[in-house]
């Protein structure tokens, strides 16, 4: 009897926990049978793996084959765990040492000629692989990716004789040199081409310097897009620790996670997208937009044309930043910090409020419309402003400030924040906004006033006083003063009727 045991590592969310790929061999009936909850593609190994090493000049061992994923309760699920696999195999039949691999880790899809296929997810298992500290074996497709983590050693065959020679020690694989990726944080639309709307480019500052949410309300064509297209280039250059957790979710989808490194997503689904697109979901639980926009700008156009259904699934990760996809077998978890702006029109046909009386809409019409949008949803929105119909004059008037000045507004602002808090604004818990969010007798009485007429919950009074921190912050200013309040509290008036 015969055994050994290879590394590697499974996929859940954004996880990539530990799996041990255990290969008994015995005597008996020859045969392989492979246990531990593995899905269709991973039964389907046995083929790949036996045609590989049969194809690479090995020999394929005539006794019973028991191959044990454990640990046995996690699903597995993918062609990542062939490599693994086949390893086992050969080390448990004597065909290549056992000791090289215990330091070691493997994920690699196999073709019937021992060629390596990519797999998705390779970046979370690259962070948890360095974290063990082993090295990584990743097919050579896939390597770039990996090897964007630092404290991480990763090699990149392209066959499985390069592998079975690197652990013979015939032809010792180099490491993947480490990739560094620059991209520019401010590619997109620049807040120059941008004409007029001042108070819609005041919000925009505001929520890029705290972190808050925003709802752009105005007929159509007055640049709520284009204003929301540039909210990523004003927003602060990514953490190396952003980059990497923006990166682990385009991983696990598929993506290319090394294309937009260092790049705040930017996601703008359409008004016709399912509850599941947006949070993610499914039988294997994938991320939804959502997640694609973690430590990014999550764009809603249109607002009240998505189906309320959909929009309430957004309350719960707006507060959490995360999001819990559970299903019979299995349970994922997603990452879901991102930033939401909105845009919506002031009626169905868009133009209420315009002169001429060019809206028909009658008042049961808007109401509906608005009704779109529950009480809840809108209470955690912490900026809604307007934007209105500019004239010709100002189209052609000049550019106005750009992005590159208006970020280094937001990114001392930030700075001031994360010194006092170690959060930024839109993040800080009620025992914070006690201790940073104070007011004088003045202020105090001006907001419960202002609660008082515009008939605000508890949540819109503690999202006041963020919001009027985070203007605080942008006038360098150590405490909040009457003007940061009023203008912190004209964010949360509603749409005219």
């Amino acid at each position: 009897m015969s055994l050994a045991t290879v590394y590697s590592r499974a996929r859940v969310g954004v996880e990539a926990p530990l799996v041990c790929v255990e290969v008994h061999l015995t005597h008996g009936l020859p045969g392989m049978s492979i246990v531990g909850l593995p899905e269709t593609a991973v039964r389907e190994a046995r083929e790949r793996v036996r045609g590989a090493i049969v194809n690479s000049g090995f020999e394929f061992p005539a006794r019973r084959v028991t191959i044990n994923l454990a640990p046995a309760d996690l699903p597995k699920e993918g062609g990542r765990f062939d490599l693994p696999i086949a390893l086992g195999v050969l080390a448990a039949h004597g065909q290549i040492p056992q000791q090289p691999l215990k330091d070691t880790e493997f994920l690699g899809e196999l073709a019937l000629s021992g060629a390596l296929r990519p797999v998705t997810g390779v970046l979370p298992a690259a962070l948890h692989a360095g974290r063990a500290g082993r090295r990584l074996v990743v097919p050579r497709e896939t390597a770039p990716e990996a090897a964007v983590v630092a404290e991480a050693e990763v090699l990149g065959p392209d066959h499985l004789l390069a592998v079975t020679a690197h652990l013979r020690g015939d032809a010792a694989l180099p490491p993947w040199p480490a990739t560094r990726l620059a991209t520019d944080p401010a590619s997109g639309p620049d807040l120059a081409d941008v004409r007029g709307q001042p108070q819609a480019r005041r919000a925009l500052e505001v929520a890029a310097a705290g972190g808050h949410s925003l709802l752009m309300y105005g007929p159509p064509g007055t640049g709520k897009t284009l204003l929301a297209s540039c909210l990523p280039g004003i927003l602060p250059p990514m953490t190396e620790d952003e980059a990497l957790e923006a990166a682990a979710v385009a991983s696990v989808c598929g993506r290319d996670a090394a294309a937009a490194w260092g790049r705040r997503p930017f996601r703008a689904p359409h008004h016709t997208a399912s509850a599941v697109a947006l949070v993610g979901g499914g039988p294997d639980p994938r991320p939804g937009e959502i997640s694609l926009a973690h430590q990014g700008v999550l764009f809603l156009d249109e607002l009240p044309e998505f189906d309320r259904r959909v929009l309430e699934v957004l309350r719960e990760p707006l507060e959490t930043g995360h999001i819990v996809i559970s299903r019979a077998a299995r349970q994922a978890r997603f990452p879901a910090r991102f930033q939401l702006v909105a845009a919506m029109n002031p009626c169905p046909c868009g133009y209420l409020g315009e002169p001429g009386g060019r809206c028909r809409c009658t008042p049961v019409q808007i109401q509906r419309y608005r009704q779109r949008i529950s009480g809840p949803l809108l209470d955690r929105i912490d900026l809604q402003v307007e934007v209105p119909r500019i004239g010709h004059r100002e189209l052609q008037a000049p550019p106005g400030e750009g992005s590159g000045s208006v970020r280094a507004r937001v990114v001392a602002a930030r700075e001031r924040q994360q010194r006092r808090n170690g959060r930024i604004n839109a993040r800080l818990e009620n025992r914070d906004i006690a201790a940073c969010c104070r007011l004088d007798t003045t202020d105090q009485a001006l907001l419960e006033q202002a609660m008082e007429r515009l008939r605000l919950s508890a949540r819109s009074y503690h999202r006041i006083l963020k919001v009027a921190r985070t203007i605080a912050d942008l006038d360098d200013s150590d405490r909040i003063r009457t003007p940061h309040l009023t203008e912190a509290i004209q964010y949360r008036r509603e749409p005219p009727a």
